[in-house]
């Protein structure tokens, strides 16, 4: 049964971010409510870091083990947005304005491969059953999060595509192949870390939880930069107080 909710789950990340890609595909939206949605699902990204995974993350790998875990995973992201592309089009949307003028083909190759690391990521946070590193209640926090996260992500792929010059159903495709790393990551956690100690998988969330870090920062740092602060923060804060609400509420139920 977990086996199964944890299959759907990462499909349904996967559908998200294919759904952003269609509203890009479909519709023109202005900055403003994309800058919105961006913040909103930064926000739910550090939500689930702080209230999920690193927590369950210390009780089960300690201290120093999980504060070096996440900052390798900081770091990561940090390194592939500086020297190939930005990790994620969504948190790094204020910045694209320019990647937009220039012909795909020269930007191609590393947008692939930083948003496929990211997508990667995502999959195998999913993928880890939920009777190991993190708990029912912090998986479901992880999967809502991450599918909120998904749907700016697949939107600001598919507009940067566009813009880029490809046609609107070439952009769609684009879409479905880049992210569908996260179907990959997704079976490697599920199908490879089964059989994995409760120590390392903590630490492998917590991995997994620098790189929100990574792009709950980058988003809304971005975003300020270019719009008001007052949208940016109240969207922000209102994706960790779901995000808070939501991780509160299930470990009630679960309790």
């Amino acid at each position: 049964m977990n086996g199964e909710i944890t299959f759907w789950q990462v499909v349904a990340a996967y559908a998200f971010a294919l759904g952003g890609g269609s509203i890009s595909a479909l519709l023109r939206l202005t900055h403003k409510p994309l800058c919105a949605l961006i913040s909103f699902a930064a926000g739910t990204l550090l939500g689930v870091t702080l209230f999920a995974i690193l927590p369950e993350s210390l009780t089960s790998s300690g201290l120093w083990p999980v504060g070096l875990a996440a900052a390798t995973g900081y770091a990561l992201f940090f390194f592939v947005s500086k020297y190939v592309h930005h990790v994620c089009p969504a948190c790094a949307a204020s910045h694209f304005d320019a990647d937009a003028t220039r012909h795909f083909g020269e930007i191609a190759s590393a947008l692939v491969v930083a948003l496929a690391i990211h997508s990667t990521t995502d999959g195998v946070a999913l993928g880890i059953g939920p009777e190991t590193a993190v708990s029912a209640a912090g998986k479901w926090s992880l999967f809502s999060a991450l599918c909120i996260h998904k749907v700016p992500e697949g939107l600001a792929l598919g507009s940067l595509l566009i813009g880029a010059g490809l046609q609107r159903a070439n952009a769609l495709v684009w879409v479905a192949a880049v992210e569908a790393t996260t179907l990959l990551g997704g079976a490697l956690g599920f199908f490879f870390l089964v059989n994995t100690t409760t120590f390392w998988l903590g630490l492998i969330m917590a991995h997994v939880g620098g790189g929100f870090l990574y792009l709950a920062a980058h988003a809304v740092l971005g975003e300020m930069l270019k719009h008001g602060k007052e949208l940016v923060l109240t969207s922000f804060s209102l994706g960790v107080a779901l995000i808070g609400i939501l991780n509160f509420c299930l470990r009630i139920l679960g309790s």
